[in-house]
């Protein structure tokens, strides 16, 4: 609990093993969360295409998104009151429960039921997302970007593996008398709470907590050092504050941007590609090249995730930034060209996955460093609501873009939308001093 900030203060040689814990503890539950999430990201498309058309598939993709994104503000109050392990179970909780909806909306053919249940199940990304963050909570300074990509990378373990897991939750499910396409997400509903279930059990002591101990407890002597009063660290935790904050500061603004930017564009993208291999695949064949090609596509966004952040911290954050947009704009044209070839689509989506990546590794990175401590978390918060509000945007124009005009138009509207961040990324930004933070805090 919050209050727990009179528990004995550990020693920096104690939280090292904590540290360890929890991050082999984040490892396999980013797997299992990730085959939950993944699995229902293979076919949700496919699903509300079946069962209220093209249009609205992409509308119910992003509701999964926009669900993902408004369940970051308060799962983020979760934690800044009670720690990280409730968020997160909570988080996972929501989901399973979505995954449930949506089984319901597809053996009663219900939309509104459909689009409640993908809302829900957004949270699932919510929890994924917001584990790397746990990851960093008690690391030391030096180590914080690669304990971040060890939990990012594990993602890839269980996403990459899902969406071959999808047939198979497919053909089981329907031997239980539920339609096509509704067995999946059957079996995200028992990943979530397999998940929730570990992390309520095993995440102990909580690293945020932890880490808030050692930082009332460092405190006095710092603040005494430099002359001011301490800082209670539990200042500005609100979602306007850590707007304030963003706002005032260059660095931020290109960090979230970033992360948003790159998100939006890859949604677009990835989320109409399904529906692109069933105009010319048969309904035998279709769930098994897309799982093909989404675990190409997962993989370029998480397997080289260790490598974007080493690129990070050796060429810096900028750079990065800029190389994730040049791959961004690579994979809009190459899988826009590719007509009905399923080849190129599949080098379109890994190329989609690494500009993914670099954006998301180098722009959270990029925010992180240039906020004060005292409001990270929440900023971090936000953050993901706007990443998530992003995605959920392009997800409900993509189908009506895909209807209209076609997939070659929807990657180069993608493309188009990646120019602000290019104009932003140019100019320079600075990043404040940590004294100048904690002023600019007070």
């Amino acid at each position: 609990m919050a209050t727990d900030l009179t528990a004995p203060v550990p020693s920096r040689i104690d939280v090292a093993p904590i540290q360890r814990r929890t991050v082999r503890l984040l490892f396999v539950t980013q797997i299992i969360g990730g085959v939950g999430v993944t699995i229902g990201v293979t076919v949700g498309a496919l699903l509300a295409a079946r069962i209220a058309g093209t249009a609205v598939a992409g509308l119910a993709q992003s509701a999964g998104v926009v669900g993902g994104a408004l369940l970051a503000v308060p799962v983020t109050r979760i934690m800044t009151g009670y720690g990280r392990r409730p968020g997160l179970v909570t988080a996972y909780l929501v989901g399973a429960a979505g995954g449930v909806l949506v089984v319901l909306a597809a053996v009663t053919r219900q939309v509104p039921l459909l689009f409640l249940g993908m809302l829900l199940f957004g949270g699932g990304t919510a929890a994924n997302l917001q584990a790397r963050y746990t990851a960093v909570d008690l690391a030391e300074p030096a180590r914080r970007g690669r304990q971040l990509s060890v939990v990012v990378w594990a993602t890839t373990v269980g996403a990459v593996a899902a969406p071959n897991f999808a047939a198979l939750a497919d053909r089981t499910t329907r031997g239980w008398g539920l339609p096509p396409l509704a067995g999946p997400f059957a079996f995200s509903a028992v990943a979530f709470t397999l998940a929730a279930g570990v992390l309520l059990a095993l995440l102990r002591p909580d690293p945020l907590l932890t880490a808030r101990r050692l930082a009332a407890a460092e405190a006095p002597e710092a603040s005494e050092a430099a002359g001011r009063p301490a800082a209670t660290g539990r200042r500005g935790a609100g979602m306007r504050v850590a707007w304030r904050v963003v706002r005032a500061r260059p660095a931020a603004r290109l960090g979230i941007a970033a992360v948003a930017v790159g998100h939006l564009v890859m949604v677009a993208v990835m989320s109409m590609t399904p529906v692109r291999l069933g105009e010319y695949h048969s309904d035998a064949a279709v769930l098994g090249v897309v799982g093909v090609v989404l675990s190409l596509h997962i993989a370029g966004m998480y397997a080289l995730s260790p490598v974007v952040g080493w690129l990070t911290d050796r060429l810096g954050r900028r750079p990065v930034i800029l190389g994730g947009l040049a791959v961004l704009l690579a994979a809009c044209a190459v899988a826009g060209v590719s007509g009905h070839h399923t080849p190129g689509l599949s080098v379109g989506l890994v190329l989609l996955g690494l500009g993914w990546s670099g954006t998301m590794v180098a722009g959270s990175t990029l925010l992180s460093e240039s906020v004060p401590a005292a409001v990270r978390p929440s900023v971090q918060g936000l953050s993901d609501l706007t990443m998530g509000l992003a995605g959920a945007a392009a997800g409900a124009v993509s189908g009506f873009v895909m209807q209209v005009a076609g997939y070659p138009m929807l990657t180069l509207l993608a493309a188009i939308a990646t120019v602000p961040l290019l104009a932003l990324a140019l100019r320079p930004a600075s990043v404040p001093a940590p004294d100048e933070e904690d002023r600019q805090c007070d």
